[in-house]
């Protein structure tokens, strides 16, 4: 048969996972394939753009809606994993798992409220430029629905990111910070400005890196590799403020996988050092806007009609 759409292949795909063992996305491919009919052919299929197979890109994008709702995890690359909760779906599986049923669990709904709280922060950006005259782009257009699923797109691929960087060791998200804090600029780009100083007994200092390229300051960094629905609490920034004080030290950067709570941030604001807090909704965001531990895969160019071109009252 034809490749079907995303949503049908969904199923199937939770199916190539019943049992709790870690298996590769290659075996999944391989089991859909099989279990819906699907040609070689049809397999072999690859986008206008020729940038892959779109049956693999379908099966990939239904092990991230399962992911969103808790159904499977990731553990390491490559691999998946059905969870609990995925073994009490297909214990009595529906006919067809689309976003209708997704939205019976609690973590699809998080993600996709998500998803619709940065639609929405983007829409009034997008009105406010209509007010300053400038060009928007009308609801429900193509253009619009683009940039809906890229938003989603990326919007998984924070989440996935959190996630890897919460299972790392603690080591490995003192020096992404490092990392980080040097590709936005600090240390004028030059990895060689900061540096990794957590170890037993540091004193609650993880990091420090320059803050400019003549090195004039230094920031102080703590790393919590909490887990993220764990809340860091005022006690821990209090604690900050006193180990970059000891230090001589008026900056800091204090990132966690985790979230804050109102304490720890009136802590933040009212100390009298420049503590940034960084919870780990943002860290991943920073993470893909600065291109730390994800890589290009597809560059799409949108192109409109340049109106200056054709204004023919203009004389010339």
């Amino acid at each position: 048969m034809a490749i079907p759409d995303y949503e049908s292949l969904t199923l199937s795909t939770l199916k190539s996972l019943a049992g709790g063992a870690e298996i590769h996305i290659s075996a999944v491919y391989d089991f859909v394939a099989d279990e819906l009919s699907i040609s070689s052919e049809d397999r072999e299929k690859r986008y206008a753009s020729g940038s892959g197979s779109k049956y693999e890109h379908w099966v990939r994008w239904a092990t991230t809606e399962l992911k969103m709702a808790a159904l499977i995890e990731k553990p390491r690359r490559g691999y998946c994993r059905i969870t609990p909760e995925g073994e009490i779906v297909l214990a009595n599986p529906p006919p067809r798992i689309d976003r209708k049923f997704l939205k019976k669990f609690p973590d699809y709904i998080e993600w996709e409220n998500k998803v619709a709280a940065r639609r929405k922060a983007r829409q009034k950006e997008d009105e406010e430029l209509g007010q300053k005259g400038e060009t928007s782009i009308p609801a429900d257009t193509p253009e619009e629905m683009v940039e809906q699923a890229a938003l989603e797109i990326k919007t998984a691929l924070e989440t996935e990111l959190l996630e890897r960087v919460h299972q790392a060791p603690p080591e490995f998200l003192e020096r992404l910070i490092i990392e980080l804090l040097g590709k936005m600029g600090y240390g004028g780009g030059d990895p060689k400005m900061g540096s990794v100083t957590g170890k037993p007994g540091d004193g609650g200092i993880d990091g420090k890196i320059k803050e400019d390229a003549l090195g004039l300051d230094e920031v102080y960094v703590q790393a919590k590799r909490y887990d993220p629905q764990k809340v860091v609490g005022g006690g821990d920034i209090r604690n900050f403020v006193g180990a970059i004080d000891a230090e001589g030290v008026n900056k800091g950067v204090f990132v966690t996988t985790a979230k804050f709570n109102q304490a720890a941030e009136s802590v933040a604001r009212n100390s009298s050092k420049r503590i940034i807090l960084i919870d780990g909704e943002e860290l991943t965001r920073l993470m893909v806007e600065n291109g730390v531990g994800v890589r290009e895969k597809t560059t799409i160019e949108i192109k409109r009609i340049d109106e200056d071109y054709f204004d023919f009252e203009g004389g010339s």
